[in-house]
Order: structure tokens, then sequence, then C-alpha cells
């Protein structure tokens, strides 16, 4: 990574993912280059934005022949830290708890799904994706020894204070947190992405409506 990428701005991170899913998909349709001018009519952003994004971290295209697809999605899945997979534990095993743990390819983004914990005593000793439901009398232990670096909070808001602020003297340095609880403002030091989807549809209900 470019020293200069140190200091990007968010909205800039934020595009990056979007520029990896993008380049992947052409990469499934057997393309080998792209232009930025090409990328932007896909994308819905300007070529010169796409260029000042890039740019931030280095040179990845030739005037003329534009972008290698491959080469540019892999450099950009370095940039994100996707080629050093981290490990993450899953806390709250319902409904949405187990859909994330099912259906969600977690090691394509960069994450190895560890280890799974529910309070429920019911859930104890199943498995989900081979990996057992602990309970939660297990997560000190298990965290000392294993040093997960993210946890998936999918339990309710009430208890979600507690439960990342033992997450963090654990050393967790990151959140992927469902519970509409902000940790962010909670925890100013820990990387958190709060997922707020009552949010989402609501501004697409709003974006309706006009």
């Amino acid at each position: 990574m470019n020293n200069k990428s140190r200091n990007v701005s968010s909205s800039v991170i934020k595009r990056l993912p979007r520029y990896h899913r993008f380049l992947g998909d052409l990469r499934s349709k057997g393309l080998d280059r792209i232009s930025s001018k090409e990328l932007s009519n896909l994308m819905g952003l300007t070529a010169s934005q796409i260029r000042q994004d890039l740019n931030c971290f280095g040179e990845f295209g030739q005037q003329g022949y534009g972008y290698n697809i491959e080469l540019l999605q892999q450099e950009i899945g370095k940039i994100l830290g996707l080629t050093k997979l981290k490990k993450a534990i899953l806390i709250g095993a319902g409904h949405m708890g187990k859909a994330l743990a099912m259906h969600f390819d977690m090691t394509t983004k960069g994450f190895n799904l560890i280890g799974i914990f529910d309070k429920k005593p019911s859930l104890s000793g199943q498995t989900v994706q081979n990996l057992p439901i602990h309970s939660m009398d297990r997560l000190d232990e298990f965290c000392r020894e294993n040093k997960p670096d993210m946890a998936i909070l999918c339990i309710p808001r009430g208890e979600a204070h507690n439960v990342a602020e033992a997450l963090v003297n654990l050393g967790v340095r990151g959140f992927w947190n469902f519970t509409h609880y902000d940790l962010s403002v909670e925890f100013p030091d820990i990387c958190v992405e709060n997922v707020h989807l009552s949010d989402s549809l609501m501004t697409l209900c709003y974006n309706i409506s006009q």
C-alpha cells in the first residue's frame, strides 16, 4: 500500500468494496480490461472520481489501455486487507445470526468465522456450518485461546454494551454490529460497522414516496 493511502478519506474507503464487487462481476464475464469511462458508466460514478479514488493508493491504469481487471481487483483486495483472513466470532445464534453464518461467505470478505455463542441453553451443542454453538460461559476462555479479531453481534440491544465491553477487554478490535445500539459512540477507539437495516428500509420508503 502506498504511504499516501494513510490519509484517505472515509468516503473513498467506503467505495472500495463496491469497486471490488464490480470488478469481480466483470471477471466472471471473462473481461480482461476496462477504461475508467466504461467503469464509470457501469457504476454511476464519473471517470474522474474513479481515477481520483484509485490514485489515492498508487498508479493502476495505463493511458490508452485502461485497467487490467484482475490485477486491479487483486490490488483493491490487498488494500482492503482481504488477503489475510481475520478471525471472527458470532454472538447470538437466533434467526439473524444463523442466517449470516449459513448463507454469507465471510471468507471472501476478509474473515473466517471460528466460533458461535448464545446464552440460550437449548442451543448449546447445536452446530451451524460445522461450528458448535457455545454457551456464553465459554466466551472468555475461547477468546483467550483463539484471539478473535472481530465479533458479529446479533443480540438484543440491551445486551450490546456489556457484551461489547467484555470483548474489547478480551482484545477484540472490531465489531459488525446488528444490535441497533451505536457502539462507535461508546467505543470510539474500536473499529465498528453499525448495521441498521431499518434505516436502509426507511430511506427506501422516503425515496419511493417522493
